[in-house]
């Protein structure tokens, strides 16, 4: 796979969280890694960096996004990554030995995703097809609904496993972490995330503690 690579972070962003607008701003249409090993079971799709994320170099940065705390509450993880400041060497190691990989759908980074048009998501679909066909995962994950229904053209789609797969890998669709889903809680998110482990062949750890789950480290 020809992996999707950005021009490197801001000048001392690997130790920073707090960038102003005006620096947030210079990092639209940055791309970022992907984070995915040679043999993924699951692969998660995010729709698109947003301006923190193109600005440290790592997925799911921006400081309250519940991606990471959902990923441990799930079992799927043994501890909540803090990528605020981008993703440590360990935390990557860890995501990738869980056989876990992360991508996104569009690599162009924006404030908001609902600033791509319908046509950027539809490229990014086709896109995504020829990727999960080099990487093979068993599960292939879309962090969210409205985003799927328009970039596959499945208006009527709803979240979880989709009848139809994407190049030999089941599809699934599961709740956007993003605060904006507001609906969504972290427990919810869990139980969709561990769902789609599950479905990978993931051997997921016991559900943690809710009273300990969202503390880094824990």
């Amino acid at each position: 796979m020809a992996s999707r690579t950005g021009p490197g972070p801001a000048a001392g962003s690997s130790s920073r969280t707090g960038f102003t607008r005006a620096e947030l701003d210079a990092f639209r249409g940055r791309s970022i890694p992907d984070v995915v090993g040679p043999a993924p079971r699951l692969l998660l799709v995010g729709i698109n960096p947003g301006l923190h994320t193109a600005a440290v170099q790592a997925p799911f940065s921006r400081p309250g996004n519940r991606f990471w705390p959902a990923l441990h509450r799930a079992g799927i993880l043994n501890r909540v990554v803090d990528a605020s400041a981008g993703l440590l060497p360990d935390d990557r190691a860890h995501l990738l030995a869980r056989g876990v990989g992360i991508t996104t759908l569009v690599a162009g980074a924006t404030a908001r995703a609902d600033e791509l048009t319908a046509q950027q998501l539809r490229d990014g679909a086709a896109s995504l097809d020829s990727r999960v066909a080099e990487l093979m995962p068993r599960v292939v994950a879309l962090l969210g609904i409205t985003t799927f229904r328009i970039a596959f053209g499945q208006p009527r789609a709803v979240v979880g496993r989709q009848p139809a797969g994407l190049a030999g890998a089941e599809l699934w669709v599961v709740p956007n972490p993003s605060g904006l889903n507001a609906h969504e809680s972290v427990d919810s998110l869990a139980a969709a995330y561990r769902a789609v482990a599950v479905a990978a062949g993931i051997d997921v750890y016991p559900v943690p503690d809710p009273s300990v789950a969202g503390r880094p480290g824990t």
